[in-house]
């Protein structure tokens, strides 16, 4: 066993805090660690200890243990006097990753004092080092050492850690491994342990001269481990494999000034000539192509039907000049046998300057009739309607249900009088508009040590008032739980045997319609999931399997795999194309996996539920009192009890729902939880406040939507870690709309995984809407097609890859995103930015689109 030098000699650190010495690095203990003060972390990003070895002596070895930090790297030098400094190593992280035990291999060096330097690119977090050790390896030679390697191919290409080498099914390349010595040389590798293997040898399969051959479509690891005098260097690369034969033909436009991106206007000058489309078919077949005006869908011009050949690139051009202002939609009909297999569209608008006036934005405007115009990208994507989100499908004032039965407090615990009352309710017979009735819980204490539960349609909870003189239900005892309860008894049931593949081979955000290979099948009215699949090859064109580990403590898992559900009504069928009462809020594109349509049986779901004016407070111990923040040192102390109600109302598998004036405090998690087979629920005039729990992950999230087309309007959050939050995979429309946070301890803000069609619109508090990256346990990019609008206060906003966000109007500042920083340096794109500093017009994007939708009725709306 090697000797650890540095183990009980004196040490000297850039500062220390109580429990915390600089001489707890050294002391071989595993339940101490150094922990700097934050001022000195701050200071200048770094900390520093210094180890004193007490003579000179020689070593090639370091050891760190730690226990926290976000670390973009650190530097080992040595000296003889602790004055004249030389560096030993440095690492990089944002090569490499930093976790709890990092080892270190370097050329031999002699030196009494040895320093720890470490660089933090997130000095907010505590830094905490358990051990630093110091060794001498005695079988590692004297002398320049493996620093590095990387890959070449044939053609002289590079490829580097976590790059991604493009191959087609058949297809194969070499990869000749090749290194870097600590003092800059080539590396001979003659002698060198090279071992290299593929983490997905179903799509790459490796030869045994490491020759790669792409079997099928897919992504596949590849990893080497190259070992040379002692020291091992690894590399990781992907390899992207595509099929063109899974897909019916690629499509695409050509155009000297058109911008052709996602999420970016696909604006045309005047007189410009028209775009040219490329077929690249699988096989011989037919084409149509019809330009009509988007807007009005006429049809501007026809294209003669003609045929392609297989894998040639055929062009079609439209003849004349794009003069007219308008937008312009492409539709392309790929044809086998006399049969539509698939359909395609590209668009771009040629804007009338008069159009739009000053103070809105460039691409959603009021047109001279008052009503919304969206110019969309080149593939259609739009800003989305979200004004089906909310109780009745948008639009729909909640009701006054009437008074069925009224109750009064009773001594001691109301869990079971309150809950005889909602199932003599929900006993009842259902009116024809749908409801059972309400029970009144008149003014005064309701003391529930319970939770109480709704479980039939039509049932409203109701108080008198939400102030201190109204209704309050005040939950007691340690169990944690939601106070009310409202589930059904199952979620819809997909009718397999109903499915039907959609045969656009784009659906963009924001449509309402779709392609289908047989609509026969499909009645308007029918409930129906529109399925987005997702491929492992977009999970890895969206970087999502390659989310750097978080720093020290690990526990990053990457993405597979997976599909978003859109919950959806059938309004009306024309042959094969599907209509549908609310947007779908993600891009459905053939390479990425496609999507279809099923439809599902929801006899489990019940629909038609309050609660209303009343108050929900919760008892909790006093004593139990915290300071740190998500895990970090704090400045203040705070009431820490967690042994208690942690939710006010919990909705799941719910149906046109709604809470209004209904204020909470001393809650753990949430005022309102709207779960995953929960649509069509409002939630308004309500207020959260003083919650009571540590602050950290999985609490404070005031109100908090997994389901879709929700509303959460004119609601107010105090001390929220993420005050408006949407789940993973959530698949929208959501609105929060006229909403107010304060003393947030973290963002309102998509939280994890890719939720989508979420709009924050006149709301005043910090947004974040980027890629998470290794935050929770891989958090990656959490939402996608989101939009602010005249938000306040602070943004952040970024473009995932496939897909964007847009902030528009918005008023204060622009935060930092975690992303990019030192220790994952990979850039990220802005959002579609617009009117940054100066709101615009109209003031409400969802009340205007409502109004768009179904006219003055919108007024009445409350």
């Amino acid at each position: 066993m090697h000797v650890n030098l540095a183990l009980q000699r004196p040490v000297i650190c850039s500062s220390e805090r109580m429990n915390g010495e600089g001489s707890h690095a050294v002391d071989g203990e595993a339940g101490t660690f150094w922990q700097p003060l934050s001022t000195d972390r701050k200071d200048d990003n770094r900390v520093w200890i210094t180890v004193d070895l007490g003579s000179t002596v020689s070593f090639n070895q370091i050891i760190l243990k730690l226990s926290s930090g976000f670390i973009s790297g650190y530097q080992i030098a040595y000296s003889q006097d602790n004055l004249i400094w030389q560096e030993a190593y440095r690492k990089d992280a944002s090569k490499e990753d930093i976790g709890r035990t990092n080892k270190t291999i370097f050329p031999r060096v002699n030196a009494r004092y040895v320093k720890l330097e470490a660089e933090l690119f997130d000095p907010d977090r505590d830094f905490q080092l358990v051990d630093l050790g110091i060794y001498e390896i005695p079988s590692i030679p004297n002398g320049p050492l493996l620093a590095s390697v990387y890959a070449s191919n044939a053609e002289g290409d590079t490829f580097e850690q976590w790059d991604t080498l493009a191959l087609v099914k058949g297809g194969s390349a070499r990869l000749t491994i090749k290194g870097v010595m600590t003092d800059r040389t080539a590396a001979d590798l003659t002698r060198a342990e090279i071992v290299t293997t593929c983490m997905n040898p179903e799509v790459v399969v490796l030869d045994e001269i490491g020759a790669m051959t792409a079997l099928k479509s897919g992504i596949a690891q590849v990893k080497s481990h190259v070992t040379l005098q002692g020291v091992t260097q690894e590399i990781n690369l992907y390899v992207d494999v595509d099929d063109p034969s899974e897909r019916i033909a690629d499509l695409w436009l050509t155009h000297p000034s058109l911008v052709m991106e996602i999420g970016q206007p696909a604006l045309l000058a005047a007189d410009s000539e028209f775009p040219v489309l490329h077929i690249l078919a699988s096989e011989r077949m037919s084409v149509k192509n019809t330009l009509i005006n988007d807007l009005t869908g006429e049809v501007i011009t026809f294209l003669p039907e003609r045929e392609v050949e297989a894998n040639t690139d055929c062009t079609f051009i439209i003849p004349g000049y794009a003069s007219q202002a308008a937008h312009y939609q492409w539709r392309i009909e790929l044809l086998l046998n006399g049969h539509v297999v698939g359909y395609d569209a590209f668009y771009f608008t040629i804007l009338d300057p008069t159009a739009s006036e000053e103070g809105q934005n460039q691409i959603v405007y009021l047109n001279k009739n008052g009503k919304l115009v969206y110019v969309p990208d080149y593939k259609g994507n739009r800003v989305i309607d979200f004004s089906n989100a909310g109780y009745g499908g948008g639009g729909v004032p909640l009701p006054d249900v009437p008074i069925v039965l009224t109750i009064e407090p009773i001594e001691g615990d109301n869990t079971a009088h309150i809950q005889h009352a909602l199932d003599r309710i929900s006993a009842m017979h259902l009116s024809p508009d749908g409801f059972r009735g309400a029970v009144l819980l008149r003014k005064g204490t309701y003391p529930v040590s319970g939770q109480l539960r709704i479980r039939a349609s039509g049932v409203v909870l109701r108080g008198e008032g939400a102030d201190e003189k109204g209704t309050l239900l005040y939950a007691t005892g340690t169990m944690k739980r939601s106070v009310i309860d409202i589930q059904g008894a199952s979620a819809p049931e997909l009718l397999t045997e109903t499915a039907a593949s959609i045969t656009d081979l784009y659906v963009p955000s924001g449509s309402r319609s779709l392609h289908v290979e047989d609509s026969s099948g499909f009645r308007p009215g029918d409930t129906v999931k529109v399925l987005r699949f997702g491929n492992e090859r977009w999970i890895h064109a969206i970087g999502m399997d390659s989310i750097r580990t978080r720093p020290v403590t690990g526990g990053t898992v990457q993405w597979s795999p997976f599909e978003l559900a859109f919950d959806r009504v059938i309004t009306h069928i024309d042959g094969n194309c599907i209509t549908l009462d609310a947007p779908i809020a993600n891009a459905i594109e053939q390479r990425w996996g496609a999507g279809a349509i099923v439809k599902y049986e929801d006899a489990g779901r019940i629909e038609r539920i309050g609660v209303e004016h009343l108050r929900i407070d919760v008892t909790y111990d006093p004593s139990v009192k915290e300071t740190s923040v998500d895990g970090n040192e704090g400045s203040a102390t705070y009431l820490a009890d967690e042994n208690h109600a942690i939710t006010g109302v919990y909705m799941d598998r719910v149906k046109h729902a709604w809470v209004r004036n209904v204020a909470g405090f001393h809650l753990q998690h949430a005022l309102v939880q709207v779960e995953r087979d929960t649509k069509w629920t409002t939630v308004q005039d309500s207020a959260v406040s003083d919650f009571i729990s540590i602050i950290t992950g999985g609490r404070r999230y005031s109100f908090h939507l997994v389901g879709e087309l929700a509303l959460v309007q004119r609601v107010y959050s105090g001390g929220a870690r993420h005050a408006f939050t949407v789940d993973s995979r959530v698949t929208g429309p959501n609105v929060f709309f006229d909403c107010k946070s304060k003393q947030d301890y973290n963002t309102s803000e998509p939280h994890h995984r890719w939720s989508v069609g979420c709009l924050y619109d006149n709301v005043n508090g910090r947004i974040h809407i980027q890629d998470r990256a290794w935050l929770g346990s891989g958090h990656g990019w959490a939402g996608a097609n989101y939009v602010t609008w005249n938000t306040r206060n602070e943004l952040v906003s970024q473009q995932p890859p496939t897909a964007q966000n847009y902030a528009f109007g918005h008023v204060g500042m622009k935060g930092k995103a975690l992303l990019p920083n030192a220790y994952d340096p990979r850039p990220k794109n802005d959002a579609f930015w617009d009117s940054f500093g100066t709101h615009v017009s109209p003031r409400s994007l969802y009340l205007q689109q409502l109004q768009d939708r179904i006219g003055a009725e919108a007024d009445e709306v409350k």
